[in-house]
């Protein structure tokens, strides 16, 4: 597993593995990451399902609570086909994006 920090924001990625060992590994490595905004780059799969980005939500919404953002990066999924309840974007500077705007919501208190 590959982390790549930016000022608050940390970008995880590793390539060749199931999604099922790529999230183990993430929940392994969160109590690290718990105090960053995370990016989760999908890329490396060539084939994602809408149940794939779910396996992501327990994670998500504990990191989410704790105020702090959470966002997958793909363009291998119908963005129709996901819950609201999981931020997915298909690119990084769209990660990056987001962040900053929840960041600012945080800030504001909205």
């Amino acid at each position: 597993m590959v982390f790549n920090k930016e000022g608050t924001t940390t970008m995880v990625f590793q390539e060749k593995i199931s999604i099922a060992t790529f999230l183990e590994n993430l929940e392994k490595a969160y109590p690290k990451l718990k105090h960053d905004n995370i990016v989760v780059n999908l890329f490396s799969f060539s084939k994602l399902t809408s149940g794939d980005i779910l396996e992501f939500l327990e994670i998500s919404n504990t990191h989410k609570n704790a105020n702090k953002s959470f966002v997958l990066v793909t363009n291998k999924v119908s963005f129709n086909e996901i819950t609201d309840k999981i931020s997915v974007v298909p690119t990084l500077q769209e990660a990056r994006d987001l962040i900053e705007m929840e960041e600012i919501e945080r800030d504001l208190g909205i």
